[in-house]
């Protein structure tokens, strides 16, 4: 099932909004430490995020992000490309058919639009995600098909225990 940009729709309604003042002519900034996070529904409990710029229904924008220890965001896609500039903690992207890309701190990554990953937050960490695009998420399954994101939340909190990890793993 597709997750489609309206869902930032319940998002803002749940009190989670744009500074006013940011005005897309205008400087802006925005602090980790000041900004009000809250819980996006098609995203685990464990990911929080803070709209620093733009409106992410609608097109390109930057978003304040923080996962806690542990925290998957399970198989996915979006329609947008992604950009994420690492603040602290530590953080493994895996690719479909490709090499895991551990973060940390001061780091960058561009994911491309449409191609599936995971992200896993393997300590505590806050990063800025921009989009060029409005935001979605598309959940797939083990065979690469959409799923809806309760099914996909739903089965990575059933999932069995983690796998202890490889050397491959601690790079």
């Amino acid at each position: 099932m597709r997750v489609v940009a309206c869902t930032f729709l319940l998002f803002f309604a749940g009190g989670i909004t744009l500074n006013p003042a940011m005005a897309e002519d205008a400087m802006t900034t925005a602090s980790m430490a000041k900004a009000k996070f809250g819980n996006f529904p098609v995203l685990p409990k464990c990911a929080m995020i803070s709209v620093a710029s733009g409106d992410p229904s609608q097109g390109a924008a930057m978003v304040m992000a923080k996962a806690s220890s542990g925290c998957v965001i399970p198989w996915h896609w979006h329609t947008a490309r992604e950009q994420l500039m690492f603040v602290t903690g530590t953080a493994k992207v895996e690719m479909k058919d490709g090499a895991p890309a551990h973060l940390h701190s001061g780091d960058y990554i561009n994911l491309p639009s449409k191609n599936v990953h995971q992200f896993t937050c393997s300590s505590a960490c806050s990063f800025f995600l921009a989009t060029d695009g409005a935001f979605d998420i598309h959940y797939v399954d083990a065979t690469g098909h959409e799923i809806s994101a309760e099914d996909a939340l739903k089965a990575k909190l059933k999932a069995p225990g983690r796998k202890p990890a490889s050397k491959a793993d601690m790079k």
